[in-house]
């Protein structure tokens, strides 16, 4: 499906494929620890209990990256298939999921989300997922929330778990918590094309790749664009903490950045966000 914007996305998929050589070897994802520790899942514990049990269920990751959250839904008991545009990350998913004994639980694909169906024409599942740091890649959600809808079986759930939009639009550089000022639209307006310094998992890295494109969707357009494909939204927590550092946040512990103690007044930092199908399928 053509949604316009193909050299923005051709530009970020490059820059996914540059960063996946980094970001496998990186700290910040530890693949070591989730090859030695069979019990290590990077699904945080309220996700877990807002997704519910996925034991013997089938699960659906969308922009799955080089594929630890899907392997970690593995790890807890669901059959799942993660989805990606960038052909090392799936390459070097499907060898994980070999490695850490989870080649039978797991299946990988290399496809854009705008492709879909495609490769999983006529295939539903029981969840369908997509994690932090998802959404901003992708430029128009209308076909976005069709595609979801198409791929949840009736009295299944679609879950996010995103990066407030009200974080995205503040300056990404500012330091100082009390002087916090807005650089972009909460709304999805004009695509924000900035420069590349490293990956986000190693600021430090050589990447050849210099330009990133990205666009923000209010929380507003999720949730009427998700209503209208039918879904019931059973769930909509906004949250204080935030997965990975920022400049004006303090670390809080356990891998979370959070507002210093005794800031005036905050913004929520994430958000998470379940959606149910009507048993019957119908919209």
């Amino acid at each position: 499906m053509s949604v316009g914007f193909d050299k923005e996305i051709d530009e970020n998929r490059k820059l996914w494929d540059a960063w996946t050589a980094v970001n496998t070897g990186s700290t910040f994802y530890d693949v070591q620890r989730f090859r030695d520790r069979p019990d290590d899942v990077r699904i945080e514990p309220w996700e877990r209990a807002e997704v519910g049990d996925v034991e013997g269920k089938t699960l659906l990751h969308l922009q799955c990256h080089f594929g630890l959250d899907t392997l970690s839904w593995a790890r807890l008991g669901a059959q799942v298939t993660g989805v990606d545009f960038c052909a090392p990350a799936i390459a070097f998913a499907t060898a994980l999921a070999h490695d850490t004994g989870l080649g039978d639980r797991s299946r990988f694909v290399v496809s854009n989300v705008y492709d879909l169906p495609g490769p999983l024409a006529g295939q539903t599942f029981d969840v369908v997922y997509t994690g932090r740091g998802a959404l901003g890649w992708l430029p128009r959600l209308e076909p976005w929330a069709r595609i979801v809808a198409s791929f949840v079986k009736p009295g299944g759930i679609f879950y996010v778990h995103e990066g407030h939009p009200a974080l995205w639009a503040i300056d990404d550089d500012q330091k100082a918590p009390n002087d916090l000022h807005l650089a972009y639209d909460y709304w999805n307006g004009d695509t924000i094309t900035a420069p590349v310094q490293g990956s986000y998992a190693d600021p430090t890295a050589n990447v050849a790749v210099t330009v990133q494109h990205g666009w923000n969707h209010s929380l507003g357009e999720v949730v009427t664009l998700l209503a209208r494909e039918g879904f019931r939204i059973e769930l909509l927590d906004e949250k204080r903490d935030l997965d990975w550092p920022a400049a004006f946040l303090v670390a809080k512990g356990g891998g979370r950045f959070t507002w210093p103690e005794g800031q005036v007044g905050t913004l929520p930092l994430m958000y998470s966000l379940r959606a149910r199908k009507d048993r019957t399928g119908k919209v």
